[in-house]
């Protein structure tokens, strides 16, 4: 996509997802994620009628008085958005592609958060770590993560670490990333790793974030990578996918390539055993997917592709309103 498309795209995505953040989004996503927790503050001299529970054990014993540890309430938060830009992603049989559908995702979460005044972030990956926008505030940053996500951060690993801030970061994580890149710049840009997305995120995000995870999640063996992320940051798994996953029409003798293996496979799509057992794996993908995260505490939002993005996210944030009352 050519740097004039880029900019035309970015203001349509603007205008659609502006109106929708306005309207509908940013009181929902107020509700469910503004003063969700607390976070240390201080800590100060006992004094009668303190919970005994906020006692700092440590500083009692070393001054030989009580204290206690203050806590305030998170005011603002730091979303973080890791999108799924492998070849899989550019699937797409109705209106728009998968990595389209999450590009339409991003937008309304990055709006959402800005709107709310919170700092928004983005990761951008495949089989490692693509472009990594640290958090930050505004609406202009709000614009920079969209475009990038339009872009797929197609950059060289030298133009990487000069345009996604990697300056501002530590010196052993700067080493860290530079070795991933060395690591899959010579793999082909067809694989996914959720993996390794949740261990850079664990390397350059020191407190505690919204993580929205958007990816198809054609990938195995992230799963405890997942917990152990879900155990400091408060992720959110987005499922994109697309009918043609479960529904094939009858068209006959048909040759299925795996976008990020390259293995083909010629198919009739006029069996009905066929249809049958497409339908049957794509339903227990998803089921599976959704009891595992269920069982870690994490919750899963599932979209389609050729439908709007506004609608699971308004269920998933009245949902988890629902739960943060009781």
């Amino acid at each position: 996509m050519l740097p004039a498309e880029i900019a035309q795209a970015v203001k349509r995505i603007q205008f659609v997802t502006g109106r929708q953040v306005s309207d509908v989004m940013a009181g929902a996503y107020l509700s469910v994620f503004k003063g969700r927790g607390m976070e240390f503050d201080e800590v100060r001299p006992y004094v009668p009628g303190d919970d005994v529970r906020a006692i700092d054990w440590n500083v009692t014993a070393r001054t030989g008085e009580p204290h206690v540890k203050r806590f305030v309430e998170e005011r603002e938060l730091t979303v973080m958005l890791l999108v799924d830009v492998s070849a899989s992603q550019d699937f797409g049989s109705g209106r728009r592609s998968k990595l389209e559908a999450a590009v339409e995702l991003s937008a309304l979460l990055a709006m959402s958060a800005v709107e709310n005044g919170d700092k928004v972030g983005l990761l951008l990956f495949h089989g490692g770590a693509d472009l990594y926008i640290p958090p930050r505030k505004g609406g202009k940053h709000a614009l920079r993560v969209v475009r990038e996500v339009l872009s797929r951060g197609q950059q060289t690993p030298a133009g990487l670490t000069a345009r996604a801030g990697l300056r501002d970061l530590p010196r052993q994580i700067r080493a860290w990333f530079a070795k991933l890149q060395h690591k899959t710049k010579a793999e082909p840009r067809r694989s996914t790793s959720i993996a390794a997305a949740l261990e850079f995120c664990r390397q350059v995000l020191p407190r505690r974030a919204v993580l929205f995870l958007i990816s198809d999640f054609l990938d195995e063996g992230y799963l405890q990578v997942l917990r152990h992320a879900n155990r400091k940051h408060d992720v959110v798994a987005g499922l994109i996918t697309d009918p043609r996953e479960a529904q094939m029409p009858p068209a006959g003798l048909v040759t299925l390539e795996d976008a990020e293996t390259g293995k083909a496979r010629l198919v009739d799509t006029r069996s009905t055993a066929f249809r049958g057992e497409l339908a049957e794996r794509a339903q227990k993908r998803q089921t599976e997917l959704k009891d595992q995260l269920r069982a870690t505490g994490m919750d899963l939002i599932v979209f389609d592709a050729s439908e709007s993005m506004v609608e699971p996210l308004l269920r998933f944030f009245r949902e988890r309103e629902r739960r943060l009352r009781r």
